[in-house]
């Protein structure tokens, strides 16, 4: 530093100085604009999303075809089982009631066929 009229502190100040005003300096800045995009592209743009969304519209409906077949296989599969349990009872009560005729029919007097044939008498009208 330069001694200058007995202060070393003159030049400083100059220095302060300099460093505010360079603080404050007006910048500045180049604005561009964002040019848009061509008709073309933007065309592009859309049908690409149009075909995606209409791709995950077919997606979306061959799972839920899907879904309802597998569905109905398993009430189909449901109702089937319930059936059987129902068949093997109506076998159980049929072969009950197979049992029952035979002694039923002696209760009520049924008789043995035997060789000769049946004659049954008409009676006369009145």
């Amino acid at each position: 530093m330069a001694y200058t009229r007995g202060n070393l502190a003159v030049k400083e100040r100059a220095r302060q100085e300099q460093v505010q005003q360079q603080r404050y300096r007006e910048t500045t800045k180049v604005v561009t604009r964002r040019r848009e995009l061509p008709i073309r592209e933007k065309l592009l743009y859309l049908l690409t999303l149009v075909a995606c969304i209409v791709i995950a519209g077919m997606l979306i409906g061959r799972y839920a075809h899907i879904y309802q077949i597998n569905y109905a296989i398993n009430t189909a599969s449901k109702d089937i089982s319930k059936l059987q349990t129902n068949i093997a009872q109506l076998k159980i009560q049929k072969e009950r009631l197979e049992n029952q005729i035979a002694p039923t029919a002696k209760q009520q007097g049924y008789i043995e066929p035997t060789k000769e044939p049946i004659r049954v008498e008409k009676q006369a009208a009145k």
